[in-house]
């Protein structure tokens, strides 16, 4: 039997060591409570770990994770994070930070069979259907490839402002503001979409639950 688990375990040790070291108290104080200021909805790729892309400590975001990085309206799992994320700690801004190269991806991209997986999926498909036109249209399989990680993460952003407990928090005040990132795994450096949004403006009225 492997015993390679046991690596994360001495990782643990030499952690904390070298945590102690450096900062005596900081088990005590991160002990307290977490105020993190930041909701991080990213995918589960084990390359694409939120604190450490963006050299934040324990404490600091809020994570939530999904193959894709999808906001899917019937996943309670998702529903109940963003609410204990927007409603009691009260974070400030929600990031959906998608992948290049991200296998959920590029699994819907093509016509593959992949069993229960299929189910999920077919969320990451729909993205394609409504940008079929313009994804068909670029004939590099990799700039097309690397659109459609772009294009899923900004159509899970338009998710979440379609979610009645954001919207209720934005009637409120201007947060959380909803922002979309892409990382890409080749140099490490994240990509703003420049979506940034904390408004109902841009949804459909069939989605506005707050409109006046």
């Amino acid at each position: 039997m492997s015993e390679s688990y046991k690596n994360l375990l001495d990782g643990n040790k030499q952690w904390v060591k070298k945590t102690l070291e450096e900062k005596p108290d900081f088990f005590q104080e991160l002990s307290k409570d977490q105020k993190p200021e930041y909701l991080w909805i990213g995918c589960s790729d084990s390359r694409v770990p939120a604190t450490e892309i963006t050299n934040m400590l324990p404490g600091s975001i809020f994570v939530q994770r999904n193959i894709a990085n999808m906001v899917v309206h019937t996943d309670s799992n998702l529903l109940s994070v963003v609410y204990y994320a927007v409603k009691i700690l009260k974070v400030k801004h929600i990031i959906v930070c998608g992948h290049y190269g991200c296998g959920g991806v590029k699994a819907a991209m093509g016509n593959e069979d992949f069993g229960y997986l299929n189910n999920w999926l077919l969320h990451i498909k729909d993205v394609y259907r409504m940008h079929e036109k313009e994804l068909d249209g670029i004939e590099d399989e990799h700039l097309r490839f690397d659109r459609f990680v772009e294009l899923n993460v900004v159509e899970q952003v338009h998710d979440l402002s379609k979610v009645s407990f954001i919207q209720e928090e934005w009637k409120n005040g201007e947060y959380p503001l909803l922002h979309g990132w892409v990382y890409s795994l080749k140099d490490g450096i994240i990509k703003d979409l420049d979506i940034t949004t904390n408004n109902i403006s841009e949804l459909g009225k069939v989605y506005q639950y707050n409109r006046k």
